[in-house]
C-alpha cells in the first residue's frame, strides 16, 4: 500500500510539477527579456505583473473548485457527471475573463496609478498591462480546463500543453522585442498569442473527452450557478492573499525603483518555487477529492501524511538551490552585478524559507481538494493580522538598499508564511474538514 500511495502521488505530482513550473516561466522569460531593455521597464513589469496576477489569482477558484468537484464525482463512478461539471467551468471562465478583459482596459491607467511610480515606470507598466488584459479570457479558461483534468487524475496532458505554450511564449516574446523592436509592447503580445494558442489546445482534449463519456459541451445554467457558488469561498481566500501581495508591492515602490526592480527579481524567484512545490499539492487535491468521493478516509489520511513529509524535503532541496544560485540569479535577469548585489540577501532569507513554504503549499491543496474552502477563507484573513503590521513597520522605517529588501523579505516569507503554517496546521489536526461522499 505504501509504495502503491507514493506511486500514486509521483504520477501525478511529476507531470504537475512540469506544469506548474511552465506558468510562471511565462513571467520569467517576460523579466528576463525586459530586464535588459533597462530597470524602468523591468520595474514598469513588476506593476503590471502584480495587476495581472491579482486579478488572475482571484480566479484562482476556478481551478481549485473544479478539481475537487470532479474528482469527487470520478471516485463515485460517475465520469460522465464529472466532465460535465468541469465544462461548466470552463464557460463560466470565459464570461467571467470578458468581463474582466474589458473592465481591466479600461481600468489600466487608474490601476497602475495606485502604485504611484515615477511617470517613466507607470509608462512602461500602463504599456504592457493594457495589451496583456486581452490575455485574461485565456488564461482563465486554461484554469478551468486544468482543473477538469486534474480532476480526472490526468495531469500528464496540462504539462504538455503549458511547455508548448512556454515554448511559444519564448520565441514570441524573443521575435516582438528585439525582432521588430516592440519594446515591452512585444512582450505583452507574445504572451497574449501563446495563452490563447493554449485554450485552443485544451479545447481539442476537453471535446474528445467529452465525447469519450457522453458528456455534453453545452453549458447548464445550475451547473455554471454551482461552479461559482463553489468558488466563494475560495474566492475570498485568495483575495486575503492578493491584499498581502498588493501591499508588499506598495512597500516596495516606496523604498525605491530600485528596490522594485529588485522585488520583482525576488518574487519572480518565490513564484516559480511556489508553482513547483505546489505540485505535491495538486495531487493532494485530485487524490483527496476522489478518495473522499469514494468514502475512503483511511486513504485520505495516508494522502495527508505522505505529502507533508514529501513538501517539508522538496522544500529543503528547493531552498538549497535558491540560496546556492543567489548570487548570480540577479545578473540573468538584468546583467548588472548592482541588482544581483542588492537581490542577494532577499534570495537568502527567501532559500531559509523554502520548507515552510512547502508545508504550507501541501496543507493548503490538502483543505481544497476537501472542500473546505469556508475554513480556508477565515483563515486568510486572520494570516493578514499579523503580517500588515510588519510591512508598515518596514514601510515606515525604509530602511535603505539591500537591507530594506531583506527585511521586506522576512516580513513575507517569514512573517506571513509562519502565518499561514499556524492556521493550516491547526485544522488538519482534526477531523471536520473530512466530509465524504459525491
Amino acid at each position: 500500500m505504501p509504495a502503491t500511495l507514493n506511486r500514486d502521488i509521483l504520477r501525478l505530482a511529476v507531470p504537475a510539477l512540469g506544469a506548474l513550473v511552465a506558468e510562471p516561466l511565462f513571467l520569467l522569460v517576460d523579466s528576463a527579456l525586459v530586464g535588459h531593455l533597462g530597470v524602468t521597464p523591468l520595474a514598469g513589469l513588476g506593476i503590471a505583473s502584480a495587476v495581472l496576477q491579482t486579478i488572475v489569482g482571484l480566479m484562482v477558484f476556478l481551478a481549485y473548485s473544479t478539481t475537487p468537484a470532479v474528482a469527487r464525482r470520478f471516485g463515485a463512478g460517475d465520469p460522465t457527471r464529472a466532465v460535465s461539471v468541469g465544462i461548466d467551468g470552463m464557460w463560466l471562465a470565459l464570461g467571467l475573463g470578458a468581463a474582466l478583459a474589458l473592465g481591466g482596459y479600461l481600468a489600466t491607467p487608474l490601476l497602475v496609478g495606485l502604485f504611484g511610480a515615477d511617470a517613466a515606470v507607470a509608462e512602461q507598466a500602463e504599456i504592457y498591462l493594457g495589451i496583456s488584459m486581452w490575455g485574461l479570457p485565456a488564461m482563465l479558461i486554461v484554469f478551468a480546463a486544468t482543473g477538469l483534468l486534474r480532476g480526472m487524475q490526468d495531469t500528464v496532458t496540462p504539462l504538455w500543453i503549458a511547455g508548448i505554450g512556454f515554448a511559444a511564449n519564448a520565441g514570441l516574446n524573443w521575435l516582438f522585442i528585439y525582432g521588430f523592436g516592440w519594446g515591452i509592447a512585444g512582450s505583452a503580445v507574445g504572451t497574449v498569442l501563446a495563452q490563447w494558442g493554449m485554450v485552443g489546445a485544451y479545447v481539442l482534449v476537453v471535446g474528445r473527452l467529452a465525447r469519450r463519456h457522453a458528456a455534453s459541451v453545452r453549458p447548464h445554467r445550475e451547473g455554471v450557478r454551482g461552479s461559482a457558488r463553489s468558488g466563494g469561498w475560495l474566492f475570498l481566500r485568495t483575495v486575503s492573499l492578493r491584499i498581502a501581495l498588493l501591499a508588499t508591492v506598495a512597500v516596495a515602490t516606496m523604498l525605491g525603483t530600485e528596490e522594485l526592480a529588485g522585488w520583482q527579481v525576488a518574487f519572480t524567484i518565490f513564484s516559480t518555487a511556489a508553482f513547483a512545490l505546489d505540485a505535491l499539492a495538486i495531487a493532494a487535491q485530485a487524490l483527496i477529492g476522489k478518495g473522499l468521493g469514494a468514502d475512503d478516509i483511511p486513504l485520505v489520511r495516508r494522502v495527508l501524511g505522505r505529502t507533508l513529509a514529501w513538501g517539508a524535503w522538496f522544500g529543503v532541496i528547493v531552498g538549497v538551490a535558491i540560496g546556492a544560485l543567489s548570487g548570480v540569479i540577479g545578473l540573468l535577469f538584468t546583467g548588472d552585478p548592482a541588482v544581483a548585489a542588492l537581490v542577494q540577501p532577499a534570495l537568502i532569507v527567501l532559500a531559509i524559507a523554502q520548507p515552510v513554504c512547502g508545508i504550507v503549499f501541501v496543507l493548503d491543496g490538502v483543505l481544497i481538494g476537501a472542500g473546505d474552502a469556508k475554513y480556508l477563507a477565515i483563515a486568510g484573513g486572520l494570516n493578514l493580522i499579523p503580517y500588515l503590521p510588519a510591512l508598515v513597520l518596514v514601510g515606515v522605517l525604509q530602511p535603505p538598499g539591500a537591507a530594506g529588501l531583506a527585511w521586506l523579505s522576512v516580513a513575507f516569507f517569514g512573517v506571513y508564511m509562519l502565518a499561514r503554517l499556524a492556521t493550516l496546521g491547526w485544522r488538519v489536526r482534526g477531523a471536520a474538514w473530512m466530509t465524504a461522499g459525491a
